[in-house]
């Protein structure tokens, strides 16, 4: 009974050093070089960045998924009132839904992706049915977001970190 019981600590214990330390793809969201957020960034992983815009005062949304190498793409975005600058159509199909303007099919990479996230246009990020706050206060900070591939142990501290804020 005690040499079946090593071989389960041993394999237990292999399956977790194994699972720290093998790199997995994170969505990661980081303000300078220091890790604010870490998500699963698998392919497929789906997120969205919402913010006000500074002079339309309306909502804008983005829409952003991994694609299959592994890298940001931009698939869709919507919003409520025209201005100066915003295209008449982007993608593959631009339609009026409940008073929103949205773009889809616009599958455009854009990996790393940067954002200065300015506290008066209350910056959030959408993963996973969350909302997460990307504003600061001044100076606003430039969040970059891209996929890395690093072990669980690495990504732990920013993985936790949107969970407790």
């Amino acid at each position: 009974m005690r040499r079946k019981t090593g071989w389960i600590a041993l394999a237990v214990a292999t399956v977790m050093v194994a699972t720290l330390a093998y790199p997995l793809p994170w969505l990661v969201v980081r303000d300078g070089a220091q890790w604010r957020y870490a998500f699963p960034g698998w392919e497929g992983t789906r997120f969205t960045l919402r913010w006000m815009h500074s002079v339309e005062k309306e909502d804008w949304e983005e829409w952003f998924e991994v694609t299959d190498d592994g890298a940001i793409e931009i698939t869709g975005t919507r919003f409520k009132t025209f201005g100066a600058g915003v295209p008449a159509s982007a993608g593959k199909e631009t339609h009026l839904e409940d008073g929103w303007v949205v773009m889809t099919g616009i599958d455009r990479v854009v990996d790393p992706l940067a954002v200065q996230a300015a506290a008066a246009e209350r910056y959030r990020m959408r993963y996973a049915g969350h909302t997460f706050a990307l504003a600061h206060d001044e100076p606003p900070p430039i969040l970059t977001f891209s996929i890395l591939r690093a072990p669980l142990w690495q990504a732990l501290p920013a993985l936790v970190r949107p969970w407790l804020s």
